[in-house]
């Protein structure tokens, strides 16, 4: 992934990602540094530039909450950046114990199978597809395979299609990625995919290294369908109770809407529908599957 240390390489790259106007300070000739100097960074947060050095290079390790909090607002992080500041600082006994990645309930499997008229499906951190209904799999059956939503973005041909927005899908499955891999920096599936999609795709390795983070939420998606044409959803992701490491994704039409209309088109070709399921489980090297094909 880097050299560097994951808070220090944090912290270079959203001051990188700054101009001094952004900021507030005077611009003064060339500057020989991509964004803000380090002695910048410094001066707003209210410490020394020696300490924020240290910082950046990882030889402070036990910097206070306080201190952090006025590192995130110099460097303009967003809430939940913030956050994944602090987590990085975290050391490995103050990280909640991983239990490993826990395989989909049934009692859930039978939920999503439920839902005959809204795809369902359920995500680990580093976005393998873990289980999902028929109207999912229907729903993303341009794709060689239904197994990893960074993977599909980036690798497939046919994520270029099928996102309509397909930059912003980009950023958002990378953002993600990174967002789960500040909950547990040693997470060898995070790992795997990072590395694998950094080898096969200039745009995802340029996308980490920005350092972008934000969890799903709930927003819109364009999507597009190659039978079934275009579509606008609405999407929510959960936390699955007693498994962390999943989140439910559901996706939403508007009642009566032409989505809907192309939601109960895609049901019907579904000619034999299977029952929602654990997904196949993910080999270790992505580019091995994508040989195997």
């Amino acid at each position: 992934m880097s050299n560097g240390t994951p808070l220090g390489d944090f912290l270079r790259a959203r001051r990188e990602a700054l101009k001094p106007h952004d900021v507030g300070l005077p611009e003064h000739g060339r500057r020989r540094v991509p964004g803000l100097r380090r002695e910048e960074v410094a001066l707003l947060a209210g410490v020394s530039s020696d300490y924020y050095i240290r910082l950046e290079q990882g030889r402070e390790n036990s910097p206070s909450p306080q201190v952090l909090d006025a590192v995130a607002q110099a460097l303009k992080l967003s809430a939940e950046a913030t956050d994944h500041l602090h987590r990085l600082c975290l050391t490995a006994s103050q990280r909640p114990r991983d239990r490993g990645e826990a395989d989909v309930s049934r009692q859930l499997l039978q939920l999503m199978d439920g839902w005959e008229h809204t795809p369902a499906f359920v995500v680990g951190p580093a976005l393998d597809i873990m289980a999902g209904n028929s109207l999912a799999t229907a729903l993303h059956s341009a794709f060689d395979e239904f197994d990893n939503l960074a993977r599909m973005v980036f690798v497939d041909p046919a994520g270029r299609e099928f996102y309509q927005e397909w930059e912003r899908a980009a950023h958002s499955c990378v953002a993600e990625i990174r967002a789960a891999f500040g909950h547990d920096p040693g997470s060898a599936r995070i790992a795997e995919v990072v590395a694998e999609l950094s080898a096969r795709s200039e745009e995802f390795a340029r996308i980490w290294q920005m350092h972008e983070v934000k969890s799903k939420s709930q927003e819109g998606k364009h999507l597009k369908h190659p039978q079934v044409g275009d579509l606008h959803i609405k999407f929510a992701a959960f936390t699955v109770n007693g498994a962390a490491h999943q989140q439910l994704v559901v996706y939403q039409a508007e009642p009566a809407s032409p989505t809907a209309t192309a939601f109960e088109a895609l049901r019907a070709m579904a000619t034999q529908p299977e029952p929602a399921r654990a997904a196949v489980p993910v080999a270790p090297d992505l580019a091995g599957d994508e040989q195997e094909r």
